[in-house]
């Protein structure tokens, strides 16, 4: 089983998402300091073969691409938008309950970081369609750097 994953990268933390693309569906998420990315794909890589990462263009996407292209190959895209979009993705994939529901969409703000969710909106332009992420709400609070 191959898997693809996104990264958002950032000078302060990062969104990474796996996802198997057969079954469009999200293995896991995370936010992490930059110091940290590497081996959480070492450690995916290990549950299955990494057949590519998709390395969001923003911010110091340039010196990724070395010590990512060790591990699978990479395609840089776009992220222009992708934290805006990642808002709304965020209540599609998880929608407002209690009083949040009768804010506008607009006006509502997740309770945790939406860098993997960014991850997430650039892996799903990449394969043309949305995937499915089963666990409940992730927490999303960005991991310190050891």
């Amino acid at each position: 089983m191959s898997h693809l994953v996104g990264l958002d990268p950032g000078r302060a933390k990062c969104g990474l998402v796996l996802v198997d693309p057969d079954q469009r569906l999200v293995l896991d998420g995370v936010v992490l300091p930059p110091s940290r990315v590497i081996s959480q794909l070492k450690t995916w890589s290990n549950q299955g073969e990494l057949r590519l990462i998709l390395l969001g263009n923003g911010t110091s996407s340039e010196q990724w691409n070395p010590a990512l292209q060790r591990l699978a190959s990479v395609e840089i895209v776009e992220e222009r938008g992708t934290t805006l979009r990642a808002r709304d993705r965020y209540w599609q994939l998880w929608p407002a309950k209690g009083w949040r529901q009768m804010l506008p969409r607009g006006l509502r703000l997740p309770p945790g970081e939406l860098d993997a969710v960014a991850a997430l909106v650039m892996v799903e332009d990449h394969l043309g369609h949305q995937c499915q992420w089963p666990q409940s709400r992730p927490a999303f609070k960005s991991v310190p750097a050891p």
